[in-house]
């Protein structure tokens, strides 16, 4: 319909957008006279938040103000099933593929593979914000539309919109206000679109859009900027170049034929984008040719979500992008692949890839036609679901059975590279043990074995119905997201899914399509197939090595024989382990809310207890339970600590505690994925002494989990083949561990803070000389006294909480472990006045970035107590993080990741600055960051008393933010429990807390903690020094030395278990 603005500008309103029950947001779709398309979301609970604050002018960079819990995932490698964000489990499986098969080791979950190419360096540690306005621009252009002649030019002009506009000339001008109203934005380039976005404070929201929208009006592109833009796309580079999965990509781009939209370099760095200009190209032409001609209103999809009503957020949408350009109606297509072109040069070959980690892993592509138009059918699910099942009859059961296989995922992945317009991209991925990679044909010959049993049975219509009843519980009852992941997935979604299922398309199996299954399966050949081996160690002395040119990725190719591409084709039989897989036992079919069903039939809920209570408080268990009574959906999470007094008390206990884990993992595998695919989740992991269980997701289920992980503890059996497998796993991740100098630097830091800390080094060579024996002995020994306190939270009744609970107790309980001989780990006091200083080397000397860290130690968090300290560290993050941001990353240019913020680490909090470069060494970024932090006090005593007062505001706003799922208020919750703080409503009075802090506290707070003459600062430094600063290839000698800091006392430490044991600890809190 046609809809007239006040402005008498005419837009044209779409059909309803479907949308989950339980969503409270009200959606709109318009398409404005120049033809931009518009996503108008209506918030609630955003006014009603503004409200509820008493429309307080909340400033402040809350987006950066994080109170990063220290977990320990390097002292403690574990294994656990992340939980979805949002969307469907389904797809979050599959998109996150290239994800699941490089690994990283625990903590790196944020370093896997990122297709897009990030703006600005995030902090590590920086929470999801709800209640927040937010928008997203999705801008249909992206990487394959990259000039040959300028490989990178889509990223580089995404970087150039943020350096000002004709309204808004100075380029600093919309980061800083972000920071100054509680907001934050990003911006990514993908292969055929890229995509901007922020989110900000309610009240600032339209003034925020305005800026946001000159990026589409009128961005200036400032030559002086330019230079510094491609430094920062080069230091972004540099982030990737020893990461496994961008190399693979990369090396798939590389290897493809020259007719096809994947060969390309869409990183883009300075040698791609400096070098056509050193040789005569106009690259700043190019950008405006690049915007010109695309940046425009019909390649355009627009999300704006806030608290205004949707008619107020129309005639913004017009007020503010009216103005873009018109054109660019059709949406550009790469659809250059034409079965049974190839993709890729070489045809029945094999890749043989140097890896970085160390790892086997075997990656099977085939490029099938583009999808996008089927995503009510969604074939490459099925497919998905089927070839990556892990339970019986299923190809990885097959191969751990023979120990050739660790894990398997299958799938189109959500990345440009895996589905576009040019094609979608259907993966195997399989990480071989050291035994499998001597049966890697056999590997490929027992999976299209798998393939042609699903050709012989034909697409069956139960699993396609097993599938649609799972996504549909997942849209009924989704819960919600953060505003700016929101606006951004709905954006994207605008350039595929009809109007009406921007949201549903990402759910909906509606079309049941046999014929074009049966057609994608045809595809599943070996002459549409791709094949890389990507191992450690590589030889790159034998014949034949190539580099690729911009990775310097090392690797042969293999002619695979006619005979062997012949057996593939067709097997001659097809192994009786491999079948079809049994209806999922755990999709629930019980959806009611007891809540519901209690109010019905008292016809009040007042007799129901509305707080976190405690149903049992025995010498072996506490529980604590709670019925929700706020989200109203069949969901429960039941969350368990296990404190043992035997599992970190030695290096050799610690290792076995993980073998232990492990071996139970292996042994659940198959259970826990069906009921993960149900949407129930789980994890077990081990932090020191205590191991943790998390079970989350629809509640029906949830005993019938419980039950079976604890049927598989009691029958635990090692045996000789089972023991090995774990080994070899455990010695991948060990060797691993360190590799990347980011995590590298935070090991070392916890290294030196924690009295009891196991090293991977030491770990490794104790894992080297374990046998079954050891393991077999150990597990008795390990529940020997044990004591469990527990969480049951969401749908459930408490005669079914109090007998999760019993359950775990019988199985894990045989003597109570008295408070007395619970151990306990204790924080390092660093000594007051003097630095500490210490060295390593990057793990693998491929790698050119360096690391400094410098950490300052505030003071034991005491709780109640400590709520002045608390508040007024989190404050002091809330006003510098943006400024030293911008002060060396976006003016210095050291390096692309530059953050700083608060760790507590076991209620010991302290402040961190990190710098990573590939041009500095550690002792330049060291000072350039002392630099920084002797001119924090002049900039609080010039700050304006209104602006400090809107960093009080926003800090504590971001205090007083609600949960926004049930899993958000588990997570507060046992977060106290875990502690064993039980401050549930701290957070009220820390918000208190912090808007009674003056601007001279907090200057004689910062000079007392960081200041280089207190003699009670208490530093530590850490230098991870990379492989350019090894060998001096940085430049250091850039700045004059008369900028450097003034010197202090450093003391080199070169024994730091010596060191810690000379030195005092906290006290216990407990």
């Amino acid at each position: 319909m046609v809809k007239e603005q006040e402005e008498g500008v005419m837009v044209l309103e779409g059909p309803p957008v479907l949308k989950t029950p339980t969503d409270q947001l009200c959606y709109r779709v318009i398409t404005l006279a120049n033809g931009l398309s518009v996503l108008l979301i209506h918030d609630p609970s955003v006014s009603e938040t503004e409200s509820n604050a008493n429309n307080s002018k909340e400033n402040g960079n809350a987006a950066n103000a994080t109170m990063s819990m220290e977990l320990d995932y390097m002292n403690n490698l574990t294994t656990q099933t992340p939980h979805a964000g949002g969307g469907s489990l389904i797809f979050n499986r599959l998109f996150c593929l290239l994800s699941v098969y490089i690994d990283f080791g625990r903590g790196d979950s944020r370093e896997v593979l990122q297709v897009v190419m990030q703006r600005r360096a995030q902090s590590p540690c920086q929470p999801k914000r709800y209640n927040l306005a937010a928008a997203a621009m999705c801008v249909g252009v992206g990487s394959f539309s990259d000039p040959k002649d300028a490989q990178g030019l889509a990223h580089f002009l995404e970087h150039m919109l943020f350096m000002g506009s004709s309204k808004f000339p100075n380029e600093c001008e919309y980061d800083n206000f972000l920071s100054e109203h509680g907001g934050s934005s990003n911006a990514f380039t993908e292969t055929e679109y890229t995509c901007y976005y922020f989110d900000v404070m309610q009240s600032y929201f339209k003034d925020c859009l305005d800026r946001f929208a000159q990026f589409f009006l009128s961005p200036l592109v400032k030559v002086e900027a330019m230079d510094r833009e491609v430094q920062a796309i080069d230091s972004e580079f540099e982030q990737v170049m020893q990461n496994d999965a961008c190399r693979l990509l990369q090396l798939q781009c590389h290897t493809s034929s020259p007719s096809h939209p994947f060969h390309t370099f869409s990183w883009g760095n300075k040698k791609s984008l400096n070098e056509p200009m050193e040789k005569g190209v106009d690259m700043r032409g190019k950008l405006l040719q690049l915007y010109n001609d695309h940046y425009q209103a019909g390649c355009m999809k627009l999300a704006i979500l806030g608290g205004e009503q949707l008619d107020t957020l129309s005639q913004w949408a017009v007020e503010l992008f009216g103005g873009v350009r018109q054109g660019g109606k059709e949406q550009m297509k790469f659809s250059t692949w034409n079965p049974p072109d190839p993709v890729w040069e070489a045809a029945g070959c094999m890749y043989h890839i140097e890896s970085v980690t160390d790892q086997h892993l075997l990656v099977l592509v085939w490029p099938l036609p583009c999808l996008q138009s089927s995503y009510l059918k969604k074939p490459e699910a099925y497919l998905s679901h089927l070839i990556s099942h892990e339970g019986a009859g299923g190809l990885l059961l097959l191969l751990r059975g023979k120990g050739w296989g660790t894990s398997l995922s299958a799938g189109v992945a959500d990345g440009g590279f895996a589905k576009s317009s040019a094609g979608y991209m259907f993966h195997v991925a399989v990480q071989l043990t050291t035994s499998g990679l001597q049966h890697v044909f056999d590997v490929v010959g027992f999976l299209h074995q798998y393939i042609k049993m699903l050709r012989t049975i034909g697409p069956q219509e139960w699993v396609f119905k097993e599938l649609q009843s799972i996504s549909n519980m997942e849209f009924q009852f989704a819960e919600e997201i953060a505003a700016a992941d929101h606006v951004v997935t709905l954006a994207t979604n605008m350039r595929i899914y009809s109007e009406c299922d921007i949201i549903y398309g990402d759910y909906a199996f509606e079309q049941w399509d046999p014929e074009l299954l049966t057609e994608l399966l045809s595809y599943l050949t070996p002459s549409n197939m791709r094949l890389d081996l990507m191992t450690k160690p590589f030889d790159k002395n034998v014949p034949g090595v190539k580099f690729e040119p911009w990775f310097e990725i090392a690797y042969t190719v293999e002619t695979i024989s006619k005979e062997i591409l012949q057996a593939w084709a067709d097997p001659a039989h097809v192994d009786s382990a491999l079948h079809m897989p049994s209806p999922n036992e755990f999709i629930p079919h019980n959806f009611s809310i007891y809540i519901q069903t209690i109010a019905a039939k008292n016809n009040k809920c007042d007799s129901i207890k509305s707080s976190l209570v405690v149903l049992l408080d025995e010498p072996a268990l506490r529980l604590w339970y709670k019925l929700d009574q706020t989200f109203q959906m069949p969901r429960a999470n039941a969350f368990f600590c296990v404190l043992t007094q035997t599992a970190s008390n030695s290096v050799k206990a610690a290792v076995l505690t993980e073998m232990y884990v492990n071996l139970l993992l292996h042994e659940l595998n198959e259970t826990m994925y069906l009921a993960n695919m149900a949407n129930l989740e789980s994890s077990i992991t081990v932090h020191g002494f205590k191991l943790e269980l998390k079970l989350f997701g629809f509640n029906e289920k949830l005993p019938v989990l419980v039950r079976r992980i604890m049927e598989f503890h009691q029958s635990l059996v090692v045996t000789p083949e089972l023991f090995q497998a774990i080994k070899e796993d455990m010695e991948r991740d060990f060797r691993n561990a360190e590799t990347n100098p980011l995590t590298h630097s935070s090991y070392l830091r916890l290294q030196a803070l924690k009295s009891r800390f196991w090293h991977v080094d030491d770990r490794l060579t104790c894992l080297l000389s374990l046998s079954t024996t050891d393991l077999t002995k150990f597990i008795p020994t390990l529940f020997h006294k044990t004591y469990i306190e527990a969480l049951c939270h969401g749908n459930l009744l408490e005669v079914e909480a109090l007998d999760i609970a019993n359950i775990f107790k019988k199985a894990l309980v045989r003597n109570p472990l008295p408070p007395r001989q619970r151990p306990q780990d204790f924080i390092i006091k660093l000594p007051a006045s003097i630095c500490l200083l210490l060295q390593e080397n990057v793990k693998n000397m491929n790698e050119e970035n360096s690391i400094a860290e410098l950490y300052f130690q505030i003071g034991q968090d005491q709780g109640i107590g400590s709520t002045h300290m608390r508040c007024m560290t989190n404050l002091f993050e809330h006003i510098v993080y943006e400024p030293f941001f911008n002060q060396l990353r976006t003016k210095e240019q050291l390096g692309y990741v530059v953050d700083c913020g608060t760790h507590d680490t076991l209620h010991v909090l302290g402040f961190g600055f990190r710098v990573q470069s590939s041009r500095f060494s550690p002792p330049f970024l060291e000072a350039r960051i002392h630099a920084f932090i002797e001119t924090i006090p002049t900039m609080l005593n010039d700050m304006k008393e209104d602006e400090f007062e809107s960093h009080k505001n926003a800090a504590a706003e971001q205090k007083l933010e609600v949960n926004c799922s049930l899993l958000d208020e588990t997570d507060h919750y046992w977060d106290n429990i875990w502690d064993q703080r039980y401050l549930f409503e701290q957070n009220k009075v820390d918000a208190m807390e912090v808007k009674k802090i003056r601007k001279n506290e907090v200057v004689k707070w910062c000079r007392r903690h960081f200041g280089c003459r207190s003699t009670l600062r208490q530093e530590l430094c850490i230098h991870i020094w990379g492989a350019n600063a090894l060998l001096g290839k940085v430049n250091d000698n850039e700045r004059p030395q008369d900028e450097m800091v003034p010197q202090r006392q450093v003391m080199l430490v070169h024994d730091l278990e010596d060191f810690k044991a000379n030195q005092e600890v906290f006290p216990p809190l407990h």
